[in-house]
């Protein structure tokens, strides 16, 4: 029989390996970034964590399809979010393994698992960061264009004469042309 400190230390690995888990999860990220969980997206996903723990500690040997439903009307009911794309059962299947291995005692095998996932979420960072600075550089041309145009603008009244409506063409469309002085 396991004592209470190890108990306590498998506990604390699998919130590790939760926290590892649902912090690679594209889906999750996206929903937190863009807020759809509104205001509070990233604390509703640190609370996740902890609900995700507390289901596996509460139900006895969860199979996926299990943790799939759980995980999807969570994402549902807190990001109004419907998850599609097959990544529900990738990180159900993660999270009954990392349950399973630290049940048996098996930290190892968790601590190289949550390694490599923090390494894939690092490359996938470093990935969107550099993104990023590519778009930045054309972002931040087209916001002096704009900031030039707006500078033009504001240097005088340049006001353009009213668009004066004319005859109708012949397939039913108004013809606007300028007003001349």
């Amino acid at each position: 029989m396991a004592t209470r400190s190890e108990e306590g230390a498998a506990r604390g690995l699998f919130g590790r390996g939760v926290r590892a888990a649902l912090g690679c999860w594209p889906a999750l990220q996206i929903a937190v970034e863009n807020g759809f969980g509104g205001a509070c997206s990233q604390e509703k996903a640190e609370w996740m964590v902890g609900a995700v723990e507390q289901f596996f500690q509460s139900n006895a040997e969860l199979e996926p399809e299990e943790v799939d439903s759980f995980l999807a009307e969570v994402m549902n009911n807190e990001f109004d979010t419907m998850i599609e794309d097959g990544s529900l059962r990738q990180v159900s299947q993660q999270l009954c393994l990392f349950f399973r291995q630290c049940r048996q005692g098996n930290a190892a095998a968790v601590h190289e698992a949550i390694a490599r996932l923090a390494q894939k979420q690092q490359e996938a960072r470093a990935a969107a960061t550099k993104a990023l600075a590519a778009e930045g550089s054309s972002s931040e041309e087209e916001q002096e264009t704009e900031e030039e145009a707006m500078e033009c603008s504001m240097n005088g009244p340049q006001p353009s004469p009213p668009p004066v409506s004319g005859p109708d063409d012949e397939d039913g469309w108004t013809l606007v042309r300028k007003k001349r002085k």
